[in-house]
């Protein structure tokens, strides 16, 4: 042990301290939302990434509130900050994923109108160079891209890890063959405030939501490979380097009795990551505790565009580098940050936040129909249910009268909450009504399209339009 050791005690301080207490703080409920959509070459080749920076320069250029937040190694802006609001508009992993990642705000009509307004812009300047924008979860034409990740400290590491199966050859874990999903594969989260109080409830509740949310918002179809699922998304995540330990991916299989039991969730966390002068330093995922019990670690830096060991001693200040990637995280922001749903049809992109919005203030009642529906507590537990429900065909075992009844009424209360609102928000509800009503979701639709001789090219072009 290193002479000034960490202990338990220390560790649940640290996490307490970073978790939980901006929680506590009385503050306004923000709304905060992330929209990951693919770019998709038209000419079938990989993403041009000289046109992507070109994009990118416009876009600054025309909106001149906006500021440069991030230059990768080879001087390119891959991120950039409005200054007015902290609305970023950056690319995910690669230059194949664009990201709006709005500034919170309190309702979704003002991020609405702004997402529209960048979307609109970014789509026209790529579909001058015969590229364009698409609301799918996995990018349709990923088998021309390059996938290569941004030359910048977190995406280079970030790949370096997910394409360390061979670290883990001890493990009977089976890890699948696309290490570089991150660069495919396009997620629609949202971030809100909820309260200290409200923590638990929320997380035990909404967690039981993910089988709902599965059923109706479904859009990642990895077409040619496996079409057996709608939302081939949630095996990207558990079956990588992500997954190594089960509790930092994925669904809680717990429900919480305490902000305690919260907390010993959080500690059996495994890391994977620390920075050092401004370095990414990874290294083989290992339980939070065994590291800090651990006197030094040897892992790997980026550097001259090669990686290179480097050794080092813990700080209890990692615990900052400590990412669980759950359904549901409690983030450094004192916010709940969900973060299963898959990218939308770009014209349906606030129906996720209006769907959680929503459903916000409605646990109770939303506990209430879950104890009144059997197929939650007889058939399947919520991880097993959700397993079930992002496949193509649903089992013959499950009710579909049931499974639907129980969709509309959990969509009846959150448009309820958001009538409470009094701000018409429940408008961004319709496009998932239409999905219960017809007992589809956009992957469905995607694959039923292609069964009824309608193109992809037609496909990308209608879930792209906003």
């Amino acid at each position: 042990m290193v002479d000034d050791a960490i202990t338990d005690e220390m560790i649940r301080e640290k996490i307490c301290q970073m978790f939980l207490e901006s929680t506590k703080k009385s503050k306004k409920e923000y709304i905060g939302i992330e929209i990951e959509v693919p770019i998709i070459n038209l000419n079938k080749e990989e993403v041009d990434f000289d046109i992507v920076h070109r994009v990118t320069e416009s876009f600054k250029n025309h909106f001149n509130s906006f500021e440069v937040e991030g230059i990768d190694y080879e001087g390119n802006v891959y991120a950039l900050r409005n200054r007015e609001n902290d609305d970023i508009v950056c690319y995910d992993c690669s230059y194949n994923n664009i990201e709006f990642a709005m500034g919170k705000e309190e309702d979704l009509f003002t991020i609405n109108e702004r997402f529209g307004e960048y979307y609109h812009f970014i789509k026209e300047e790529f579909e001058s160079h015969n590229h364009t924008l698409s609301g799918m979860g996995i990018n349709p034409y990923r088998k021309y891209n390059n996938e290569i990740p941004i030359p910048s400290e977190r995406y280079l590491m970030l790949y370096n890890h997910l394409k360390s199966a061979d670290n883990y050859s001890d493990s009977l874990m089976y890890f699948h063959d696309y290490p570089g999903y991150g660069m495919f594969s396009s997620a629609s989260q949202v971030q809100l405030d909820v309260p200290y109080d409200d923590l638990i409830e929320n997380i035990n509740v909404f967690s039981k939501l993910e089988p709902i949310k599965a059923l109706i918002f479904s859009n990642s179809v990895l077409l040619e490979d496996n079409e057996d699922y709608v939302c081939f998304r949630d095996n990207l995540w558990e079956y990588s380097t992500h997954g190594v330990n089960p509790h930092n991916i994925g669904m809680y299989d717990i429900e919480f009795k305490s902000i305690n039991e919260l907390v010993s969730y959080l500690e059996s966390l495994n890391i994977y990551c620390v920075m050092r002068d401004g370095i990414y330093i990874n290294f083989p995922s290992m339980p939070l505790k065994d590291y800090f019990n651990t006197d030094s670690i040897v892992g790997e830096c980026y550097c001259k565009g090669s990686y290179r060991d480097i050794e080092f001693k813990p700080s209890l200040d990692d615990i900052e580098y400590l990412r669980a990637f759950k359904f549901i995280n409690l983030t450094f922001r004192g916010t709940l940050e969900y973060r299963s749903v898959c990218t939308q049809p770009i014209k349906d992109s606030m129906s996720v936040a209006a769907f959680h919005v929503g459903l916000k203030h409605k646990t109770k009642e939303l506990e209430k129909l879950f104890f009144n529906t059997p197929v939650f507590h007889d058939c399947y537990n919520s991880t097993e249910l959700r397993k079930l429900l992002i496949r193509t065909e649903i089992p013959s075992s499950i009710d579909k009268d049931e499974l639907y009844g129980l969709a509309r009424d959990v969509l009846d209360l959150a448009k309820d909450g958001l009538k409470e609102r009094g701000l018409g928000e429940e408008i961004f509800l319709e496009s998932l009504y239409k999905n219960v009503n017809e007992r589809t979701n956009p992957g469905k639709r995607i694959l039923d399209s292609l069964k009824e001789g309608i193109s992809l090219e037609k496909i990308i072009k209608d879930y792209g339009d906003l």
